[in-house]
């Protein structure tokens, strides 16, 4: 039996997910009827025609087998797990009983010659020497049993009869698909900033050596194209815009050009591609806002009405979340009546990623992703990477979570997650599990937010200083992916209303100039955060995270490893007041031996304490640091 084969996906319609340098665990449960000893192997290659490569399992424990594969090319690969009786590992163990036991084993001498004789029938006369003259030895009764015994237990032997003896004894799983993306995928800091707020692209060049000495990777644009005039939006999302208002980004379309095209005021498409070159010089790269919606303006409104969803009256209709109303905004019909109205529209979205690829963006943040067809996703995501296999897509779908990991299950590369709302330690302890260790993580990759320009939630709102700097601790150790929306080093902090998770003057709305040079600013902070980042491979991966205990439920504390780097984080949970407490680490898990004195560096402060035992006491205080991340070495 082969069983539970991960990674996988639910249906195992769609490939599971891994990047490039990742350590990629291949496990499944292996089990047979009687006490013979089994042997297991992954085997595995790149692409459709790429060579084979395998890779012995080993047995976990409770018949779950596992081992690991390291792709090196982003693309499509293919693995199965083939699994066989030990014919020799079984005589062996057989051997080894007996003759402890002090029993004969003149019949399992005959049966150890005749299973050498059978691998030696199938090797080249040149390997097969330590076999045969193995196989003789067994045979000859002259000899006391335990040198015979000895010829047949050396490592040459033991290579020789590997793999399965017999044809029959072979079982293979079936083929399962993995799409490997590149690092980026994986692991990155990210950065949101509305160009139009720093004066188009220009200013916006200017703009960014500050983010990348904060160390984010990906700097991240809402739409950039044209905006629409009819039921444009004016501050706080009213309906009527004045002469200046420069609408919302997301009501994409002018008699100028629709998704292809770039608005004006921001700059030409040189421009763009300035932008773009300017981000790779300094070690980033751009992400563009993917959202198929159109303002009543858009070019496809005339073109193609049969795009849209037409009321009983024949008028297009706006988009509704009640009580939100977005009447400057028309949804995509992605299943007009004739199937070739659908086959164009599809080409259509799919080939306006096509133009922007061409100018060098290489990661979209898809907007909704939720509100248009699954069939579509699966279709055109892998249409794209299969000529582009290094464009990688996020999904902005704060829906439900089935939805969510369905989205993930078709092709999207990163997922936002409800890591915005959970604040509490048990809320936190169990959403790292679920996000790092669950079944879910195969191919649902998390990048963590703690605000976005449409939420403004938690200790966040009205919050002091010390509460962004522990929700930025937060995101940016629980997983390999977290990002910001510009103004956060600020501490931007007031909400659109008690009720609205939206934040006041909007810059959805409106334009927003900064002071970014503010000596309160939590840049520095963040740069920190992304450099200890960077120098630990236990933050830039997605497995490995595992929650230890404390004796005060506002002290958060989890470790993250790979290989033999480990990180333990210890966050204060409250930003207003100090907490303290006593620790409940499991030594075991960050690889340390019990009643060793440690050498505890947190590496946000440069502070060195020396730790003996699973239990040291911490005490923390906002004003100071949100928390510990230690690294830990044995004295």
């Amino acid at each position: 039996m082969i069983e539970a084969v991960r990674p996988s996906t639910p249906t195992g319609e769609f490939p599971a997910k891994a990047a490039v340098g990742e350590l990629v665990v291949v496990s499944a449960d292996i089990f047979k009827d009687g006490h013979d000893a089994l042997a297991a192997r992954a085997r595995w290659a790149e692409g459709v025609d790429g060579d084979w490569h395998e890779s012995p399992m080993i047995d976990a424990g409770n018949d779950r087998w596992q081992t690991v594969i390291e792709p090196t090319h982003p693309g499509l690969h293919h693995f199965s797990i083939e699994a066989w009786v030990d014919h020799w590992g079984t005589w062996r163990h057989h051997v080894e009983a007996k003759l402890g036991a002090g029993q004969s084993i003149a019949s399992e001498l005959l049966e150890g010659a005749r299973l050498l004789d059978a691998r030696s029938a199938t090797l080249a006369a040149d390997r097969s020497g330590p076999l045969d003259e193995a196989a003789t030895v067994l045979r000859d009764g002259s000899r006391e049993p335990g040198v015979q015994v000895g010829a047949a237990m050396t490592l040459e032997v033991a290579t020789l009869m590997s793999g399965p003896l017999w044809p029959l004894d072979l079982t293979e799983s079936a083929t399962y698909r993995l799409w490997v993306d590149r690092e980026r995928a994986l692991v990155g800091a990210w950065y949101e900033l509305f160009p139009r707020s720093e004066g188009g692209f220009v200013g916006t060049v200017r703009r960014l050596p500050a983010i990348a000495t904060m160390g984010f990777d990906v700097v991240y644009f809402p739409p950039v194209h044209p905006i629409g005039q009819t039921h444009r939006k004016g501050p706080g999302n009213v309906l009527d815009a004045g002469p200046d208002d420069p609408g919302s980004p997301w009501a994409i379309g002018s008699p100028e050009g629709g998704h292809t095209a770039i608005h004006a005021e921001l700059g030409t498409v040189a421009d763009f591609e300035s932008v773009v070159a300017k981000a790779r010089e300094l070690g980033m790269e751009v992400a563009l806002d993917y959202a198929l919606q159109c303002s009543p303006d858009h070019p496809w409104v005339k073109e193609h009405p049969e795009w849209f969803h037409h009321r009983a009256d024949g008028t297009i209709a706006y988009a509704e979340n009640p009580p939100k109303r977005y009447q400057d905004i028309y949804p995509v019909n992605f299943w007009p009546e004739d199937d070739g109205d659908r086959v164009a529209l599809w080409e259509a979205c799919r080939d306006v990623l096509e133009v922007w690829i061409a100018r060098g963006v290489h990661i979209f943040r898809v907007d909704n992703p939720h509100t248009k067809p699954l069939a579509f996703w699966s279709w055109c995501l892998a249409d794209v990477q299969s000529r582009h296999p290094d464009v990688l897509f996020l999904a902005e779908a704060f829906t439900r979570p089935k939805m969510m990991a369905k989205l993930a299950e078709v092709g999207f590369s990163q997922s936002y997650t409800y890591f915005t709302w959970r604040t509490t330690r048990w809320e936190l302890a169990e959403y790292l599990e679920e996000i790092s260790e669950g079944r879910q993580a195969d191919y649902m990759r998390p990048n963590l937010w703690p605000n976005t320009p449409d939420i403004l939630s938690g200790p966040l709102r009205r919050g002091r200083r010390s509460a962004f700097a522990l929700r930025a601790l937060l995101a940016a150790t629980m997983a390999p992916s977290w990002g910001v929306y510009a103004g956060y080093e600020l501490g931007e902090n007031e909400p659109a209303s008690a009720q609205n998770e939206e934040y006041a003057h909007s810059e959805k709305y409106e334009l927003k100039r900064r002071e970014w040079n503010r000596p309160d600013s939590l840049a520095p902070f963040l740069g920190r955060l992304n450099a200890i980042r960077r120098l630990h491979p236990a933050l830039q991966r997605l497995r490995g995270a595992f929650v230890h205990g404390a004796d005060n439920d506002r002290l958060f504390v989890y470790s993250r490893r790979e290989g033999d780097d480990a990180v333990l984080v210890v966050a204060n949970l409250d930003p207003l007041e100090p907490q303290a407490g006593w620790l409940q680490l499991d030594l075991e898990r960050l690889g340390l031996a019990p009643d060793v004195p440690m050498e505890a560096l947190d590496e946000l402060t440069g502070n060195r304490f020396v730790w003996r035992g699973p239990n040291p006491w911490v005490r923390l205080d906002p004003a100071d640091a949100p928390g510990h991340v230690v690294s830990l070495r044995a004295l």
